[in-house]
């Protein structure tokens, strides 16, 4: 008696005579005939498959982590190659995966948590060589091989972002000093500029007033016969003296108290102070009477 096997898209199928190996079949339906012995077997995939790996192991500095290993293989669609791949491996996924483990837990080792990051691309690299030269005695070709995933203990990531905080919060505040230290500086410069030009200001000032005066006590002896220079400046501070009063006197809010500048001015207004107060409490008291 003949039967049917039909052979998916993507595959062939194993067909084996008395127990022996006799031929691949192609995607599509064929006739066994199993009084003869023949029969499918099993079937091979011709499609790129996937495999992720979780290896955890430490780095130079002893942090654990577990590093995600991501393959992709295909069987090498040559019949020999074909053959090797269904009877030398009976879990090919398996195989992957233990020279996967030897691979990462031989290289990672070797480096630093931090580098462990950025020599990603040598992971995989040395994963796939690894792999290519292991798995082709096999029957399978290794396409690419994906370092899709590093993580550390979560104590230790905690620790890496407040190590990034500190490192940044330290950038910011150095530039807050920089820029106060520019803002104090411009001040301190602003105000140096601004006491130059008032004592350049003041200066000429003082200039025009003292040629105005010479000028008046030039002309004012000129027109008046038998006065001195001495005079003509003791009328002169005089005449500015009233006008400070004046101005001191018209400005409201102004709180000013005049003292004699001598020796004894200090005494005098002490005894004055005095006076002034023993009269005030006698005078209360006789109202109080």
């Amino acid at each position: 008696m003949a039967c049917w096997t039909c052979v998916d898209q993507g595959t062939f199928g194993v067909i084996a005579t008395c127990g022996k190996f006799d031929r691949f079949a192609p995607p599509g339906c064929h006739v066994i005939i199993p009084c003869l012995g023949t029969a499918n077997v099993g079937t091979i995939s011709t499609r790129i498959q996937s495999l992720d790996v979780s290896v955890e192991t430490k780095t130079l500095d002893n942090v654990f982590v577990n590093i995600i290993i991501s393959t992709q293989y295909q069987v090498l669609q040559d019949k020999s190659r074909m053959f090797d791949a269904f009877y030398k491996l009976t879990d090919s996924k398996g195989q992957i995966r233990s020279y996967i483990f030897d691979v990462v837990r031989s290289t990672v080792p070797r480096i630093k948590l931090d580098d462990v990051f950025t020599s990603k691309e040598e992971i995989a690299m040395e994963v796939k060589n690894m792999l290519a030269k292991s798995m082709e005695e096999f029957g399978y070709n290794i396409i690419s091989t994906l370092v899709t995933d590093i993580a550390p203990d979560p104590k230790v990531k905690n620790a890496m972002n407040e190590i990034n905080a500190a490192q940044r919060q330290r950038v910011a505040a150095k530039d807050r000093a920089e820029a106060e230290k520019i803002m104090v500086v411009k001040a301190a410069e602003a105000d140096a500029e601004s006491k130059y030009l008032s004592g350049t200001g003041m200066a000429r000032q003082r200039q025009a007033i003292i040629n105005g005066l010479r000028d008046s006590v030039v002309n004012f002896q000129k027109e008046v016969d038998g006065i001195s220079s001495k005079d003509v400046m003791e009328m002169m501070m005089m005449t500015q003296y009233f006008d400070t009063m004046k101005e001191v006197g018209t400005q409201g809010g102004n709180s000013t108290i005049f003292v004699p500048s001598g020796p004894a001015a200090v005494a005098d207004a002490s005894a004055a102070i005095r006076a002034g107060l023993m009269q005030g409490n006698a005078a209360v008291a006789a109202m109080q009477r």
